[in-house]
C-alpha cells in the first residue's frame, strides 16, 4: 500500500516543484510575526500596553501560481496585577485556520496560554517572563480532490476509474504544548525606549505527524524560536523599531529581520493620537516584505506584502502573498487601570 505521504507528494508534484520544501515541514508563519505572541513565544502573552488586546490576522499566499495558502487567526490577551507588587499574570486564547494546496489540507487549532511576569527592576520596568501554552489541533484533507495514476488511461483522465488506493481516517486530532522565556526592559526619558529578547519551544510532546495509525514514530519536529526587538523614541514625533525572529524546526529554519519608522501627529493640535509607520522586512532567502501600519488611538491597522525573491521568482514574478492585521488594545475601567498605564513592557 502506498503511504499517504507518497500519494500527497505525487499528486502535488507540480506544486512542490514551485514552492520551497520548508512550507510543507514547518508550522504556519506570518510576515507580521511580531503581532502573534502566543505562536511566537508564550512568555509574550500579556506583554503590551493596556489591560487587554484583541487581534486578527489574515494571510493569503501563492495565489498567483497555485491553489492559495490561506491562514486566519484571532486572539485575545489580558493581564492582571498580582497584589500590590509590579508582577502580573498574562492570559491568552488563540484560534487559527489554515488551508493549503489543491487537496485542501486543513489545520484547525485552538490554544490557551498563561505567562508569569516577574518585575526585577521597577525603575526601568524590567520583567522576566515565563509562559506556557497548550492547544488542540485538527488536521484533515479532501480525498475527493486527489487524483491517481490508475485513473489515467488511453482516453485521458477518468475520475470514475477506481483509484486502487485505500485510506484510513483523513482527519486526525492531537494535543500540543509549548513554553518560553522572555526578558524586557525600558530606558530613556519616561522609559520610552524598550528592548526585548526571548526563547521558546513548541511541540514539546512530539505529537504524531501522520494520517496513518500504523505509521507510529513519525513525530512532529520540535520548533525552537528566538525573538528580539527594540523600540526607540527619537523625539516627540519620530520613533523607530527593529524586530527579528529565528525559527528552527527539524532540518529547516527561517530568519526574518526588519524595522519600521513611525511618525506621530501633534497631540496638542488634535484630540486623537495618530501614528503612521512604514518599513520593510526580509525573510532571508525568500522574500522582501514592505509594511505599512497605522495606530489610531487604541486601534491598529497593518498591511504587508511578500515580494518573493527566492528561486521561485521565475514563476512568481516577485509575487508572494499579502497579509492584513487589525488590533484593538484598551484599558479597563477599574481601580487598577493606573497599573496598566505605568507598567508597560511592550513587544
Amino acid at each position: 500500500m502506498k503511504t499517504l505521504q507518497k500519494i500527497i507528494y505525487r499528486n502535488a508534484l507540480s506544486l512542490l516543484l514551485l514552492i520551497p520544501f520548508y512550507t510543507w515541514a514547518q508550522d504556519i508563519h506570518y510576515s507580521q510575526f511580531y503581532e502573534t505572541s502566543i505562536l511566537r513565544n508564550p512568555a509574550l502573552t500579556g506583554v503590551f500596553n493596556g489591560d487587554y488586546r484583541v487581534s486578527m490576522i489574515y494571510r493569503n499566499q501563492w495565489n498567483s501560481i497555485s491553489a492559495p495558502f490561506q491562514t486566519a487567526q484571532a486572539a485575545l490577551e489580558c493581564k492582571k496585577q498580582i497584589g500590590e507588587s509590579q508582577d502580573f499574570i498574562g492570559f491568552g486564547v488563540l484560534g487559527f485556520y489554515d488551508k493549503t494546496g489543491s487537496i485542501n489540507l486543513r489545520t484547525l487549532s485552538g490554544s490557551v496560554a498563561i505567562s508569569y511576569n516577574k518585575s526585577i527592576n521597577e525603575a526601568h520596568n524590567s520583567f522576566l517572563s515565563l509562559g506556557l501554552m497548550g492547544g488542540y489541533i485538527q488536521r484533515s484533507f479532501d480525498v475527493s480532490k486527489m487524483t491517481f495514476d490508475n485513473q489515467y488511461g488511453p482516453g485521458g483522465y477518468n475520475p470514475g476509474n477506481p483509484t486502487g488506493e485505500s485510506f484510513g481516517n483523513p482527519k486526525v486530532s492531537q494535543m500540543d504544548f509549548g513554553a518560553g522565556i522572555n526578558y524586557s526592559t525600558n530606558n530613556g526619558p519616561e522609559n520610552a525606549n524598550n528592548y526585548m529578547i526571548g526563547f521558546s519551544a513548541y511541540h514539546l510532546t512530539r505529537p504524531e505527524n501522520t494520517f496513518y495509525s500504523d505509521n507510529a514514530g513519525i513525530k512532529k519536529d520540535l520548533r525552537w524560536n528566538l525573538n528580539a526587538s527594540t523600540n526607540r523614541l527619537i523625539n516627540e514625533m519620530w520613533s523607530v523599531q527593529f524586530q527579528g525572529n529565528f525559527s528552527l524546526q527539524g532540518n529547516y529554519n527561517e530568519t526574518i529581520l526588519g524595522g519600521l519608522v513611525g511618525r506621530k501627529n501633534d497631540e496638542a493640535a488634535s484630540e486623537s493620537v495618530l501614528i503612521f509607520y512604514a518599513g520593510c522586512f526580509y525573510r532571508i532567502g525568500d522574500a522582501l516584505i514592505p509594511v505599512v501600519k497605522v495606530d489610531y488611538n487604541q486601534l491598529t491597522f497593518a498591511a504587508s506584502y511578500d515580494m518573493n525573491v527566492s528561486k521561485l521568482k521565475a514563476a512568481s514574478n516577485l509575487r508572494g502573498g499579502f497579509e492584513i492585521s487589525i488590533i484593538k488594545t484598551g484599558i479597563l475601567n477599574d481601580p487598577q487601570k493606573g497599573f496598566s498605564k505605568t507598567v508597560c513592557p511592550r513587544r
